[in-house]
């Protein structure tokens, strides 16, 4: 990832490696639900080190760029679609390399799961990173460029797009 071999590291190495290059998006967003959306995005930047206000200000404008603006509610309080788009932010706020993203419509209203789709297929282009998506759901894998199955456990190439 990000041209090293992760067989190489170990330990903090890896651990400062992942943070710093791959992003991640869960069915339920794994976001803190008594933080409001600009405390869970920002966090994996303080995390890194960043500064207090660097970190506010670069999380509140991709809650912006995801459509997630104006709110004081706790992420707790959110809508699914609108816990999945700061989700999305969040795995944004480090610059990744790559966007790892498990199921991220599973548990979402056809409206809400367009949306994220919709924004997380936008990805590569805009942000030059990587996106790899696992899922059930046939609308949202159309979307992909390539497609992978599990079929009795082994890894098969079930189309590519040309």
């Amino acid at each position: 990832m990000a041209g090293r071999d992760m067989s190489e590291l170990r330990g903090k190495r890896l651990a400062r490696h992942r943070a710093r290059h791959l992003g991640m998006v869960f069915q339920f967003g794994e976001l803190l639900p008594e933080l409001i959306p600009v405390e869970n995005v920002a966090l994996p930047a303080l995390l890194a080190g960043e500064s207090r206000q660097d970190a506010y200000e670069r999380a509140a404008g991709l809650l912006r760029e995801v459509g997630v603006t104006g709110t004081s509610a706790t992420t707790g309080e959110l809508s699914g679609g609108e816990r999945q788009r700061t989700a999305v932010a969040r795995a944004l706020m480090n610059k990744p390399s790559l966007i790892l993203a498990d199921e991220p419509t599973g548990s979402l209203d056809p409206a809400a799961r367009s949306m994220v789709a919709d924004l997380l297929f936008s990805l590569p282009e805009r942000w030059g990173c990587g996106l790899l998506v696992a899922t059930h759901d046939p609308s949202v894998a159309a979307r992909a460029h390539r497609h992978l199955g599990l079929h009795d456990g082994l890894l098969h190439t079930e189309r590519v797009a040309t």
